[in-house]
């Protein structure tokens, strides 16, 4: 009999005990500039065992990030697509975009909780480096506290962008200096005057904006123009060749330094 109370007695405790709850993680992967071959070994372990795969996108379109992973992911039942309400419709800046994108991120954020609540894994598809102008720092950035994160790098797509073209960006002591084509003209033409090397994102209709800048400061010459760098449809010229002034969300503009070369 006293053995049996001891039983129950260790049941009962052990009931009472808490128990820990198991939540999922989110993981931030970097895919790369485009090439999938570029993909990382711990990148590549995640997609494939992920229970959600999350991929930002315009409406009525896949997402780089997604194509991308082409390559390794072929089950459609774990992709989670995250749709942005605007991405060049209206400037950034614009009390209407600064809204909506608020209210998409919290949402997405409550969305992938009650995954990552329920002990599922989910794999956030950042193209380049999630920590380097990614959409996934913004979901981070409401989820960090309340679940695990692990943040995966990958190749920035100005590291794609610079080794496609065959242009070593800084020399000896050049400083490099990375700039959204989206600032103001006035912004640009400071920051490009000082720089060494720099590196101009998010071209897309900013091109002719850059372009005077460029001319401005004395850099034309040494620009070089890269559009979808290391992806399909990859084109790359010097900036004073090119013609027009149409550019892609995805292109850039490079240019390298001239420092110490002993």
């Amino acid at each position: 009999m006293e053995a049996n109370a001891q039983v129950d007695a260790s049941a009962h405790e052990a009931d009472a005990a808490p128990r820990l709850a198991t939540t999922g993680t989110l993981y931030g992967v970097g895919m790369g500039p485009g090439d999938p071959e570029l993909l990382t070994l711990k990148a590549l372990r995640v997609l494939e065992r992920a229970p959600v795969l999350v991929h930002f996108c315009k409406k009525g379109r896949r997402g780089n990030s997604r194509t991308i992973a082409d390559a390794v992911v072929q089950d459609a039942a774990r992709e989670f697509p995250l749709v942005y309400p605007y991405t060049t419709e209206i400037a950034p800046d614009h009390v209407d975009y600064v809204t909506a994108l608020a209210a998409f991120y919290d949402d997405a954020a409550a969305r992938l909780a009650d995954h990552l609540g329920a002990g599922r894994d989910v794999a956030i598809l950042s193209e380049g480096d999630p920590f380097f102008y990614g959409s996934f720092m913004h979901l981070w950035r409401r989820l960090k506290g309340r679940f695990p994160i692990e943040v995966i790098p990958g190749v920035t797509g100005m590291s794609g962008c610079w080794t496609r073209a065959g242009t070593p960006i800084t020399w000896g002591d050049d400083v490099l200096t990375v700039l959204p084509a989206t600032l103001p003209e006035d912004k640009l033409l400071a920051r490009l005057a000082e720089a060494d090397a720099a590196v101009i994102m998010k071209l897309g209709r900013h091109l002719p904006k850059v372009r005077a800048v460029l001319s401005a400061t004395g850099l034309l010459a040494r620009a070089v123009y890269v559009e979808r760098g290391t992806m399909a449809g990859e084109s790359i010229l010097p900036l004073a060749e090119k013609s027009d002034d149409t550019a892609p969300y995805f292109s850039m503009v490079l240019v390298p330094g001239e420092g110490r070369r002993p």
